[in-house]
């Protein structure tokens, strides 16, 4: 699996004395024709460009398996409030919209309440995304 460095949000890494619950996203997709997968992974990748303009969040990464044509995000909010505006905000429904019917989307997204640890949040995220309902 290929995956991106950080890409930080506005805000600050929370600090480990006083650790904030997160809400963790990850996504999965799955297009149909191989054809798509460069405008996909273009519109992942304007979208990573615009991430610090995203209140409530802390990061994320992008992720591929080219072999397998998967690719996705794991991302890291503050609150579900946070990833409710990342998932209305006109860029990202403009993809959406663009690649509606194009393919197979899986996503999960639950709490993390121990230490903000981003090693931690991947490996949990990678755990998901190796399981076969996740493709």
């Amino acid at each position: 699996m290929l995956r991106s460095s950080w890409t930080p949000g506005p805000l600050p890494a929370p600090v480990a004395a006083t650790p904030p619950d997160v809400t963790v996203t990850v996504t999965a997709f799955r297009p149909d024709r191989v054809a798509d997968l460069p405008g996909v992974y273009r519109a992942a990748r304007t979208l990573a460009a615009r991430w610090a303009e995203l209140e409530g969040a802390y990061g994320m990464w992008l992720w591929a398996r080219p072999l397998s044509r998967r690719v996705g995000s794991v991302a890291v909010w503050r609150d579900e409030e946070a990833l409710g505006s990342f998932v209305a905000w006109p860029p990202h429904v403009e993809i959406m919209r663009a690649y509606r019917g194009r393919g197979a989307l899986t996503t999960t997204t639950w709490r993390r309440p121990e230490p903000y640890d981003p090693e931690t949040i991947w490996t949990h995220a990678r755990e998901f995304l190796a399981r076969p309902r996740a493709h």
